[in-house]
């Protein structure tokens, strides 16, 4: 038996992996499936962390984001199980 999870996200639901330079959103749910996630939970990607993309490399890998002060580089792929709200301000 195959069990399938599906998740509909609102229309301002979107992964880190979809914001644009300048962007703010804030972390509503994860997919912890991958142990490199979890270790980035550790550091503070977690629900309800506020997060901006600062910028990426010309090739749009890896991303980095700004949380509390600080800033963390993610490869995309990393960045697409972070679903984020983006900030009405955006």
């Amino acid at each position: 038996m195959r069990i399938i999870s599906i998740q509909f996200m609102a229309d301002s639901d979107i992964t880190l992996a979809s914001l644009k330079r300048g962007q703010s959103g804030t972390i509503r749910s994860i997919d912890a499936s991958d142990p490199q996630v979890q270790r980035l939970m550790v550091l503070g990607l977690v629900e309800g962390t506020p997060v901006e993309l600062a910028g990426a490399a010309l090739g749009g890998d890896p991303m980095e984001f700004r949380f509390f002060g600080s800033g963390i580089s993610l490869r995309r792929e990393q960045a697409r199980r972070f679903t984020v709200t983006r900030d009405s301000g955006d």
